[in-house]
């Protein structure tokens, strides 16, 4: 039987992916467990075991597996499908600055959202289950007509073309969503504003199996096309002459990114900046190669938002801040960085 020599390069490359995502991983579970037992109410890791067994207090069990558990459960699944989503849009556009709350993409479903919030208060007789096709509606819509925007015949996609049209297409969507807040009544007016500034406020379990359904189809076809990736980031001559359907593959691709960032909007509101920089930590991390890119980005986007949510239910105590807050005053700094050494 013939054996497969691997380069030794590459050997190394493998070694230190499987450590990073080793250890990305052990970060996770430690700030899961850590996450569970901290809040108003705090528990030893001991009556968590015990409540998850059916052992715990009516109101242990309450807290803990009712409210804390979906909410951070949530919190880990919208991290990962954002950073993935990122690192899709990146790798597609060949854009370091690419992100679904940069280009309009959480924008268009924030819109549809609002609309639908407008014209049936509260989510009147209707399933949780049809928000994320909501969404998906209000950010596919979005995405086609930034790309049709930004798209040039000669030049191809400008990646500043892209950054400027996602950018103006989301301050243009920002104040319609304004305008139609004021025909809503004071209930679902607070729900709206809360929602808009990224909070994690679907804390049960229906949430959870609302999104869930479209990771468990959407996050296995985005990790099986990391070649396609690959040769992505080599050009477009270079992706066609390695007979890539270059066209066809970009289209799936940006479907399923806008597929991931509005079925996360549906749940948690415009929570920008984490398809931004869980992309660029996991780069520095494993290099530029998507077969070890796409689930260390995962991992770090997963790891980001619990500590976020972490944040924004501890830190001003019994009052929340909405997590999208707390990613955004680690993300604009960041961005602004990446914007300044991209003009260097």
């Amino acid at each position: 039987m013939r054996q497969v020599m691997i380069p030794v390069s590459e050997q190394a490359r493998q070694r230190r992916g499987l450590a990073v995502l080793a250890v990305l991983s052990m970060l996770l579970t430690a700030f899961f467990v850590f996450s569970v037992t901290i809040g108003y109410v705090q528990f030893t890791p001991l009556e968590v075991l015990k409540t998850l067994f059916g052992g715990g207090t009516p109101k242990e069990a309450l807290i803990l597996l009712d409210l804390r558990l979906p909410r951070i459960l949530l919190a880990l699944l919208v991290g990962a499908a954002l950073s993935l989503s990122g690192c899709i849009l990146q790798g597609v556009t060949r854009n370091a600055l690419a992100d679904p709350g940069i280009l309009g993409i959480n924008a268009g479903a924030g819109m549809a959202v609002v609309l639908f919030v407008a014209f049936y208060p509260l989510y009147a007789g209707v399933s949780v289950f049809l928000l994320p096709f909501i969404a998906l509606a209000g950010a596919g819509l979005t995405a086609s007509l930034i790309y049709t925007l930004a798209y040039r015949k000669n030049q191809g996609l400008s990646p500043v073309s892209l950054i400027l049209v996602g950018i103006a297409v989301t301050a243009g969507l920002s104040a319609a969503m304004l305008i139609f807040t004021l025909r809503m009544n004071p209930n679902d007016y607070h729900l709206i504003t809360i929602w808009l500034a990224g909070s994690i406020w679907g804390s049960n379990w229906s949430y959870v199996l609302a999104l869930l359904p479209w990771l468990v189809v959407l996050i296995p076809v985005v990790i099986s096309k990391y070649r396609i990736l690959n040769v992505l980031a080599l050009g477009d001559q270079v992706a066609v002459g390695l007979g890539a359907a270059l066209e066809k593959e970009r289209y799936m691709l940006l479907a399923a990114a806008v597929g991931l960032a509005s079925s996360c909007a549906a749940v948690c509101g415009g929570i920008s900046f984490v398809g931004l920089i869980c992309p660029h930590l996991a780069r520095q991390l494993v290099g530029n190669r998507h077969q070890w890119l796409l689930p260390a980005a995962a991992l770090s986007g997963s790891l980001l938002l619990v500590a976020a949510d972490l944040l924004a239910r501890t830190l001003l105590q019994p009052a929340e801040i909405p997590t999208g807050i707390v990613i955004a005053i680690l993300g604009a700094p960041y961005f602004l960085y990446l914007l300044a050494r991209s003009k260097a």
